[in-house]
């Protein structure tokens, strides 16, 4: 049957609506450059939203005596040497600029009484280096940045679901997608596409991703065209995401909670975290609060429903409505709980991906011309540890860098090679999942690869553990091609569904894959067969394919910011047994 597929061209295509996103076609619409940005959801409810705590710079605005270089020692320091170190520099240099544009957007800041922008600490920073907007901080940063979208005119569809990123001879030359609700087919040209199009969290059970986001979209796109993907096994499990109801599983309780002094303790009454860090205590970093309380919980001392609690009960009520409304308002929506009289049952929870796809540090560019990646698709500057606030503040710095790079990529294109093969295979692919009527259930699959991730690469992972999760991998990747997808009049969310099942099963393998040839624990990750760091293994991890796993070396880290980083990259703490 022929298929009737809307064409456009544009010069330079954005797939994903989020903050990383917005902020670059913001760049491009201002410098004159055609740009049009596609998003599987709507606009204003991206996953930038949900960030609540606050977003990195070093303004100085508290401490007189912070300092962008600090920042970078700090980023380095906690990413257990792991970022590579240009990445780190031009994020941490950037991040005044950042700011300063979103203040020219309209960003409405916390700020002091004299008009100063208000900055908090964030665990592991050394001074208070993290604007906020209440604990609502994501969500105004995405409604600043819409609107300035849409005072500039930049096109956005919303529902169209990217399939494809269509490359001839190593050089893209646009994307292909269909619509969410008519199923309408697309074929955009374009001579750079940008790719802001998330992580991979939600392949895990408990995630703070919502249903249907960060389902390893961007890792299956960018493999797909020739890309690659470094340090997938680098995820970051929240500390502190809801057990119930179940149906909300993983949503966050904002680590502002702890910022302004909640308090963690195990069943006993215990707050344990004085056995795993006793200088820090519940601002230490997210890594060890995530494996003390997973420890907690394995030792038996977790509450009821295997978890841990969080109380800010202690704290002046006025203090939590006017700097934890977000939390208060979440707690009496899905529990009907006050957390000024009672404690929060949290545990771990898959938040971030500090992998992604392999980019160069300067430009964001990827292995394929015209290909660049940012945000949380992209990887290299939050190693095996990011630290809070940091990721807000990269999509704002790369966000510009990479339009100002697929801008000049564009205009100084002498002519674009398309390829009727790679629409053809593009448009089959479609086809061929609509045709299916298989008896094996897509959101079946989902929950399968989920379980499997959440038991064999969890919050602590040894060898046995992950061979069995690429053993249980493929049984379900065999169960993929017996799947049946069945559009309704509601809509094509039932081809979508199956989209993300491809995406989630490859981002899946390449974290086991990376996971099993890590063979250390690092930041983030903790193997319980190889419980000490090794030095070797101070490089990052570059899969390419099922079971192709490479090391890459990391630039050494500039004695600027070596001079101010701590001495030790300490394993104190850590897997305790």
């Amino acid at each position: 049957m022929s298929v009737t597929e809307q064409q456009i061209a544009t010069s330079v295509l954005v797939i994903g609506t989020g903050g990383a996103g917005l902020r670059a076609a913001i760049e491009l619409a201002e410098q004159g450059v055609e740009v049009l940005v596609l998003g599987k959801r709507p606009r204003a409810d991206a996953h930038t939203s949900l960030a609540a705590g606050g977003i990195n710079a070093a303004l100085a605005t508290m401490d007189p005596d912070d300092t962008w270089q600090q920042h970078a020692a700090d980023t380095l320091q906690e990413s257990y040497l792991l970022a590579n170190p240009v990445t780190v520099r031009i994020v941490t240099e950037g991040a005044a600029r950042g700011i300063a544009d979103l203040e020219r957007y309209g960003m409405p800041f916390a700020r002091e009484a004299d008009g100063r922008i208000s900055q908090r600490f964030f665990g592991a920073h050394t001074y208070r280096r993290t604007a906020f907007a209440g604990d609502y901080t994501g969500l105004e940063i995405q409604r600043t940045l819409v609107n300035r979208a849409v005072q500039l005119g930049v096109p956005i569809l919303d529902t169209v679901y990217v399939t494809r990123i269509l490359v001839r001879d190593n050089a893209v030359f646009g994307a292909y997608g269909f619509d969410l609700t008519t199923g309408r087919r697309y074929v955009i040209h374009a001579d750079a596409v940008i790719l802001a199009a998330g992580g991979h969290t939600r392949i895990w059970r408990r995630t703070s991703s919502r249903r249907d986001e960060n389902t390893g979209d961007s890792f299956r796109l960018a493999v797909l065209a020739g890309g690659r993907i470094r340090d997938p096994e680098m995820v970051q499990f929240h500390p502190s995401g809801l057990i119930e109801p179940e149906n909300a599983a993983g949503t966050l309780v904002s680590e502002a909670a702890r910022g302004e002094g909640g308090q963690l303790r195990n069943a006993l009454g215990e707050r344990f975290m004085t056995r795993y860090d006793a200088d820090r205590m519940e601002l230490s970093t997210r890594d060890r609060v995530a494996l003390a309380e997973y420890t907690e919980i394995m030792e038996g001392r977790g509450t009821p429903n295997g978890g841990v609690w969080l109380d800010v009960s202690h704290l002046p009520r006025e203090t939590i409505m006017r700097r934890l409304p977000r939390v208060y308002q979440t707690l009496l929506e899905l529990q009907m709980l006050d957390i000024t009289k009672l404690p929060i049952e949290i545990a771990p929870t898959a938040h971030y991906s500090m992998g992604g796809v392999w980019v160069r540090p300067e430009d964001h560019g990827t292995d394929v011309d015209g290909l660049y990646a940012i945000g949380e698709a992209a990887s290299g500057l939050h190693g095996a540890n990011r630290l809070g606030g940091n990721s807000l503040i990269e999509l704002l710095v790369f966000g510009r860098i990479v339009a100002e790079e697929a801008a000049k990529y564009s205009i100084d294109r002498q002519s674009q090679h398309r390829s009727a093969d790679a629409v053809a295979e593009a448009r089959t692919e479609v086809d061929a999942l609509l045709a299916s009527d298989g008896q094996e259930n897509v959101r079946a699959l989902q929950r399968a690869i989920r379980d499997t991730m959440t038991a064999r690469a969890g919050v602590v992972r040894d060898e046995a553990g992950l061979l069995a999760g690429l053993s249980e991998l493929a049984e379900i990747e065999d169960r993929m091609t017996r799947i049946g997808v069945h559009p309704d009049i509601a809509g094509f969310q039932d081809l979508a569904h199956a989209f993300d099942l491809k995406s989630s099963a490859l981002a899946a393998r390449a974290t086991l894959d990376a996971a099993l040839e890590r063979r250390e624990t690092r930041g983030c990750h903790n193997r319980s067969d190889f419980p000490d760091l090794d030095e070797s293994l101070q490089v990052n991890l570059v899969w390419s394919g099922p079971g192709q796993v490479l090391r890459e070396a990391i630039p050494p880290i500039p004695e600027e910011f070596r001079k101010l980083m701590r001495d030790d990259i300490s394993t104190e703490g850590k897997l305790v047994e």
